[in-house]
């Protein structure tokens, strides 16, 4: 669509949203072409335990024994990693290497699903044996003899992060944080760091012939600090990451994360007593933006809205938010932890306009909901590994810029709360209600910033917040690589992003 194109994401999201240049280095290898990476995923999930391409075409030909609507079979070979430091010592590392297949089969809206850790012939038999029972017996659909592989972005590297940095680098990378963060201010008297690499294979077959690989990096840092001040004790956090290596990190980075986390602390420690009610609502650029993937992102996803339990479900075309709202879900941004070149379905990620203007475009959409929904694929299918079911799900989900200047959106509060971060929260997709938690806020008097406040609780309806929204900043901002989502007990990582907002009417539960 217009509002995804190129230009606009030149015009506003300068440097792919901030990212610091380490993600960009002049020598960064170029992805590899959907062939090399078919090679790649290949070697590792198939030649050790002899699997062959006339091997998956003959599973696939077992379960249309039954009549079924679609199939697929998901490969995935992972490793992992994470260190954790506390009192300058690493108290915990892991490493984990975890691989297997997952077998699909789909009849009208029912799905079979099974799953082996072993990657083997006899695995596979097992599983479409037990998969093809969703259909009826007397299958004469024909399965593609030819294959193909889809036309896949480039959006990182296939590096694998976990051999980026030796043991003795990555402790000291943990280190290094510790210190930045006690030198700040000696009312730090406690800091909690860790560092967490992932190197993803995946290997998709579908009966219709698609056959497609990605290889996936990832790694992130988090840092959590305590703060004492006259027998008060307050914490800060901070953190970030990327479909990268851990040379992301750059000395500059890391000590953002730092500064970041002391500066929330020793913030709160000044925090008093958040009012409550109904009042003007001021948020932040980038983090912020969790707001809207959960109150407005998860009722906007295919199979909410197929079952009619969405508050937008059958609002296609109308106004469900104010004039000057844009949302996307854009799994194209290049390294973002949110990205992907396919989807778990083999599907290219793609840019896809949610609402426009206010005006509900669409949905994003898994293979099994778009077609029963008679709606195209936005390459939305996500699974948390070979061992779950895929679903719609977000990747990365923001709103696009206006044109207020941030400082003039916050000048405009006569009696309100600016809220910076955010912590947790939830959202009743059936009703839009959410509920959140700001972790860095400030009370404002007649466009003043008075003072931090804590214990504020945002409290709303996610379409008819997005209907008071009055001003929209010209500062569109991603966050800095931390956010996770789960949804029916699966968790994947995404990016979430806003810029800064206001909203003339939320609920503010506060402790005064």
């Amino acid at each position: 669509t217009s509002t995804c194109a190129s230009q606009a994401l030149k015009k506003d999201l300068p440097n792919h949203m901030n990212a610091p240049e380490a993600l960009f280095p002049a020598n960064w290898t170029k992805a590899k072409k959907q062939a090399d990476l078919l090679k790649v995923a290949k070697s590792i999930l198939l030649e050790p335990t002899g699997l062959s391409e006339q091997d998956l075409h003959k599973t696939f030909d077992s379960m249309f024994t039954h009549r079924l609507d679609d199939a697929d079979l998901y490969f995935q070979h992972t490793r992992s990693e994470s260190w954790s430091l506390e009192e300058g010592i690493v108290k915990s590392g892991s490493f984990n290497i975890d691989q297997g297949v997952g077998v699909r089969a789909i009849y009208g809206d029912k799905t079979a699903f099974a799953y082996s850790d072993e990657i083997n012939l006899e695995a596979l038999k097992k599983a479409a044996k037990a998969t093809r029972v969703i259909g009826p017996q007397g299958g004469k659909q024909a399965v593609a003899s030819k294959l193909f592989t889809p036309i896949s972005n480039k959006l990182y590297s296939d590096m694998n992060p976990l051999d980026s940095l030796q043991p003795k680098e990555k402790i000291a990378l943990l280190e290094s944080i510790e210190r930045r963060a006690k030198a700040r201010d000696p009312r730090i008297i406690q800091v909690m760091a860790s560092l967490a690499g992932e190197f993803d294979v995946v290997l998709v077959i579908r009966a219709d012939g698609l056959l497609a690989a990605d290889i996936r990096p990832l790694v992130r840092v988090s840092v959590h600090v305590i703060a004492e001040q006259n027998g008060r004790r307050e914490s800060g956090s901070s953190g970030g990451g990327a479909r990268h290596d851990y040379h992301y990190f750059n000395h500059a980075l890391i000590n953002q994360y730092a500064d970041e986390a002391v500066d929330s602390a020793l913030i709160n420690l000044e925090s008093r007593p958040a009012p409550a009610g109904p009042m003007t609502v001021v948020m932040g650029p980038g983090w912020p933006g969790v707001l809207l993937h959960e109150a407005v992102g998860h009722g906007l996803e295919g199979d909410f809205n197929r079952k009619g339990s969405s508050a937008f479900a059958g609002r296609i075309g109308q106004r469900v938010a104010a004039k000057g709202v844009t949302v996307v879900d854009d799994g194209t941004l290049s390294g973002r932890r949110g990205s992907l070149n396919i989807d778990d379905e083999g599907t290219p990620t793609q840019c896809t306009t949610l609402i426009e203007d206010g005006i509900l475009k669409g949905y994003i959409q898994d293979s099994l909901n778009a077609r029963l929904m008679k709606m195209p694929l936005t390459g939305n299918g996500r699974r948390e590994s070979f061992a779950s079911l895929p679903m719609p799900r977000m990747t990365n989900t923001y709103m696009l810029a206006g044109k207020d200047d941030p400082e003039e959106i916050v000048a405009s509060i006569k009696r309100g709360l600016y809220a910076v971060n955010f912590g947790g929260g939830q959202v009743d997709i059936t009703s839009g209600k959410f509920v959140f938690s700001a972790s860095e806020a400030y009370w404002v008097e007649n466009g003043k910033i008075q003072y931090p406040v804590k214990g504020a609780t945002i409290i709303g309806n996610g379409p008819e917040s997005l209907k008071q929204v009055s001003m929209i900043g010209n500062d569109l901002k991603l966050d800095g690589g931390v956010g996770v989502c789960g949804k029916e007990g699966q968790s994947v990582p995404v990016g979430v992003g806003q810029p800064t907002l206001r909203i003339d009417s939320l609920t503010v539960g506060g402790t005064a």
